[in-house]
């Protein structure tokens, strides 16, 4: 039901964590009260309401397969729990020069990379399954996403140099970074520029720091959610906050003397 990958094996964890909380291990039916129950396991466990959702939404997914095949009987309702809108970090310019300036100095490979995730918004497994057939002209491919559907985007100058500069190296621009060791030196870069205990501060940061750069640029919310792949337009509006809160545009709209009967 799960592609192999990372998303597979933190769906495998929540369904394992769960099953261990049930004190009945079989059963034909699901009640209202066996997912009260859980809910309440997970808070007792520290989890926050986030973590909770993503871990209902692995068992419901697997739940309702359970009932097309006919092995169980009518499923209770998984609402969602409230999740708090979090803090989204994201990098100024000055940062960004002094965190790449760092991250160069380890490897000219990774700075790049950083380059080309920062100016595509592109999750850091989609930049590295990128191949080179999936470069054409000014446009980049991601065939490999988190919602399972592909999206191209354009590049910009710097990002194109960025992976120019790999040209007739390996199946793509960045095949064969290791996650591990590019986070390892992500980790020194931060701390070569003092911002070692700032835990929001992890490669994540520079997709945030694309979109945010396009709302505060004044791309309206819609283009930004088909930017980024985003399933729906909630998860986009996390970034609203951010665009011009400048009203007064909308008064020619509204003035009476530029409406005509």
């Amino acid at each position: 039901m799960w592609e192999a990958g990372k998303h597979r094996n933190n769906v495998t964890g929540f369904l394992y964590d769960l099953y261990e909380m049930m004190p009945q291990k079989e059963f034909s039916a699901f009640s209202q009260e066996m997912l009260d129950d859980l809910v309440n396991g997970l808070r007792r466990r520290g989890n926050s309401n986030a973590t909770i959702n993503r871990k209902l939404s692995a068992l419901s997914k697997l739940l309702r397969k359970a009932s097309k095949m006919g092995d169980i009987g009518t499923l209770p309702d998984f609402s969602r729990q409230k999740e708090k809108a979090g803090r989204i970090r994201f990098l100024e310019v000055g940062e960004e020069d002094r965190l790449f300036g760092a991250l160069r100095e380890t490897s000219d490979l990774y700075y790049r990379l950083c380059i080309f995730l920062v100016d595509t918004g592109a999750r850091l497994g989609e930049a590295l399954g990128l191949r080179w057939n999936d470069l054409q002209g000014s446009m980049a491919t991601f065939w490999i996403t988190k919602s399972g559907r592909s999206r191209s985007v354009h590049l910009t100058t710097r990002a194109r140099e960025a992976v120019a500069a790999s040209k007739g190296k390996g199946l793509g621009p960045f095949e064969g970074i290791d996650q591990q060791q590019f986070r390892a030196a992500w980790k020194k870069a931060k701390a070569q520029i003092g911002l070692a205990h700032d835990d929001e501060l992890v490669p994540h940061v520079l997709r945030h720091t694309c979109a945010s750069r396009l709302v505060r640029g004044g791309i309206d919310i819609r283009r930004v959610q088909m930017w980024l792949g985003h399933q729906t337009l909630q998860m986009t509006m996390r970034y609203a906050h951010l665009a011009s809160q400048d009203l007064a545009v909308c008064l020619p709209v509204l003035e009476r003397k530029g409406v005509r009967g």
